[in-house]
């Protein structure tokens, strides 16, 4: 994952959590669920995002407690470990593959559902409405968003505005076809 989308996606995380100075006052301590279908707790992700999130005050066992389940890449499991962690109350719950987040939303649809598509089109596989408009408890990024490309140009340009140059660097997913997308092959 970039350093960007783990940015993102520890804004949308915090955006779901309390404030540190607000979980201070009040001694309550933020829940992060982590579902994952074949990552490990030790993961570079899940160990990203832990740092990213005590660099920005949150510390493990004073404001924030972690609940990891992982199926092992045994995706039978994922909908049992997704109940586990609306059992244990979870604030939230962080997803990456597309069976762990159908898991999480049939365990529960209350609990934010914060996902990392980048295996399928959320859209098409029926796990949100729309990109706009996702609907129910589900938000997150979708890494394969071509058609967002000029979005993201000019919000960085707006963000950076003497940046004359970009340079980006294509990453290859042998299971998706970029034909379809209007580009060679």
């Amino acid at each position: 994952m970039t350093r960007c989308a783990l940015l993102l996606l520890l804004t949308f995380i915090l955006s779901m959590l309390a404030p540190p100075a607000l979980a201070e006052q009040t001694k309550s301590v933020a829940v992060l669920g982590i579902l994952m279908a074949a990552a490990p707790a030790n993961d570079a992700l899940v160990q990203g995002l832990r740092e990213g999130l005590r660099e920005l005050g949150y510390v493990e066992g004073q404001n924030i407690r972690f609940e990891y389940r992982g199926a092992q890449g045994h995706a039978e499991r994922l909908p049992q470990l997704a109940e586990e962690l609306v059992r244990v109350k979870v604030d939230v719950i962080l997803c990456g593959a597309g069976a762990s987040i159908r898991a999480a939303k049939q365990a529960t649809s209350t609990i934010p559902i914060l996902a990392v598509i980048y295996d399928e089109d959320p859209v098409s596989s029926g796990l949100v409405e729309s990109l706009n408009h996702p609907g129910g408890n589900l938000t997150g990024i979708y890494q394969r968003q071509l058609q967002l490309a000029g979005k993201r140009l000019e919000l960085l340009k707006q963000a950076l505005p003497h940046v004359s140059r970009v340079a980006v660097r294509a990453l290859t997913f042998p299971e998706v076809d970029f034909r379809e997308f209007g580009q060679a092959g």
